[in-house]
């Protein structure tokens, strides 16, 4: 039980508070879906672990987007597509509406290398919000953990995630590109 409520504060405190939720959306029905997030995505969805990203403070309706995604298997994560299966509609509404209700906790970060991330990131702030908040479509980048930022940026390039037009900025960018704007993200 501890453990549960521990891995939905994490939850939470990644999410944010800054989604507009629906009357039918109920966080203490989504606090209680996500107990099962908690271990992989921490308490509250503050994950401590790299593969992992934070989903507290995360805009609802993105979130909605990416559990639809596994579910559909239109983006692919064996682990993840075999959870949301299990998730009708409402579920998954009420565990986006946990999370971006949870605050975020702070990621440390590489003040050095952020400052050269820092000349780099306008070309990610249109998309992502002036202040990397995210803005319901496009996800929130600030305080993410900058190691998962690299592993998302890696897997774009790769192609191993498919979008088209983050597909592109990724092949752009370098190993270091990517470091200094994943440092400089996970810090705000």
């Amino acid at each position: 039980m501890k453990k549960k409520l521990l891995a939905l504060l994490c939850a939470m405190a990644f999410t944010g508070t800054s989604t507009i939720l629906h009357a039918e959306d109920s966080i203490d029905a989504g606090k209680e879906k996500a107990a099962a997030c908690m271990s992989c995505h921490g308490e509250h969805g503050n994950s401590l672990v790299a593969t992992f990203p934070k989903l507290a403070g995360q805009h609802s309706s993105y979130l909605i987007k990416q559990l639809e995604a596994f579910k559909n298997g239109t983006r692919k994560s064996p682990m993840m597509s075999a959870l949301a299966m299990g998730l009708s509609d409402k579920d998954i509404k009420n565990i986006a509406a946990y999370f971006s209700s949870a605050p975020t906790i702070k990621t440390e970060t590489n003040v050095t290398l952020a400052k050269v991330g820092q000349a780099k990131a306008s070309m990610c702030l249109g998309c992502h919000g002036s202040t990397a908040e995210g803005n319901g479509q496009f996800p929130r980048l600030a305080g993410q953990r900058a190691d998962y930022l690299v592993n998302q940026l890696t897997n774009f390039k790769a192609g191993a995630r498919k979008n088209g037009q983050m597909q592109a900025i990724a092949n752009m960018l370098s190993e270091e590109d990517m470091q200094a704007l994943a440092a400089y993200f996970s810090g705000l």
